[in-house]
């Protein structure tokens, strides 16, 4: 699920309160979601995780996709 198209620094990192309030999900079923494989891992920097904001968008896209399909 790697996006290389969107150079890293053109790119931004978003922590799991950005994911959880843009969803409307919890952080509990993102890391669910990261453990079955089914949502990008995070990026470890230090203690923080992030994730590349691009990547969520494609996986939005994707279950957006596949809920209308």
């Amino acid at each position: 699920m790697m996006n290389t198209d969107v150079p890293v620094l053109n790119d931004q990192f978003v922590d799991m309160k950005f994911i959880t309030r843009l969803t409307g999900l919890t952080d509990k079923w993102f890391y669910k979601l990261i453990q079955d494989g089914a949502f990008p891992k995070p990026i470890k920097l230090g203690r923080s995780s992030r994730w590349l904001q691009s990547e969520v968008e494609a996986w939005l896209q994707l279950r957006i996709a596949e809920s209308r399909g």
